[in-house]
């Protein structure tokens, strides 16, 4: 597990009308609110990496299923260079706290999508520092096409 990850249960309280899925409470944060968005992820495209220098990320996956992987690319942090692997979606509703020097991408296990939501420690704001890596690069080294994990 990287240093700073977090990753905790969230309810989901279904019913004969659908379901609730909880999302997160304002004491739960570690950190300031910014922002709250949902991103749709088409199935077979790699979405990252990205690494932001400010910004912490919290991710839960509210429909669908994806592979988050993380990559600490913080020099003077513990886990320094070492990858997780997260599954996480409808049958695992988690969310996933994200420290600011931490890389992620995502792929997306079900079809034809997934929609990710993001509650940011910042508003969007295009001046805010961070870094794209390419995922085919092998600047982080990980194997997309490896799906025994």
């Amino acid at each position: 597990m990287i240093n700073g990850v977090r990753i905790e249960n969230k309810k989901r309280i279904p019913d004969v009308r659908g379901a609730i899925l909880h999302g997160i409470k304002s004491n739960e944060l570690s950190h300031d609110f910014g922002e709250v968005y949902f991103k749709r992820l088409r199935s077979g495209i790699i979405n990252g990496w990205h690494v932001h220098d400010s910004l912490q990320l919290n991710y839960i996956c509210v429909n669908g299923a994806l592979r988050l992987v993380l990559c600490d690319l913080r020099p003077d942090s513990p886990t320094f260079n070492e990858i997780q692997e997260i599954v996480m979606g409808t049958e695992n509703y988690v969310l996933v706290h994200i420290p600011s020097g931490v890389a992620n991408a995502t792929e997306t296990l079900s079809f034809p999508d997934s929609l990710l939501c993001n509650i940011a420690s910042q508003a969007h704001n295009p001046d805010l520092k961070y870094r794209r890596i390419d995922p085919q690069s092998k600047e982080i080294p990980f194997d997309w096409n490896k799906k025994n994990f």
